[in-house]
């Protein structure tokens, strides 16, 4: 979970997060909330990205909006054994 200012909390988990996989990174809030709703991802992807407090920061993927989302390195198999 990943907390965003003083009283707002946004609440990700890896299906919500993983409508945002695709998006157009890098992409500011208002392009993500875009996104989100140009694609039909759950009411609840969208609401979370107003939450963010940032109205113009730059986001290069989803892990700087929910840090715990996992990456490739978080898999622990060697693809040159397969």
């Amino acid at each position: 979970m990943y907390f965003c200012g003083k009283s707002k909390k946004m609440y990700w988990t890896l299906e919500l997060a993983s409508y945002l996989a695709d998006a157009p990174w890098p992409a500011n809030k208002d392009e993500l909330i875009d996104y989100a709703i140009r694609t039909g991802a759950p009411l609840e992807v969208a609401e979370n990205l107003q939450d963010i407090e940032e109205e113009e920061e730059i986001f290069d993927s989803i892990v700087e909006i929910w840090p715990d989302y996992p990456t490739e390195e978080d898999y622990l198999f060697n693809e040159e054994e397969y």
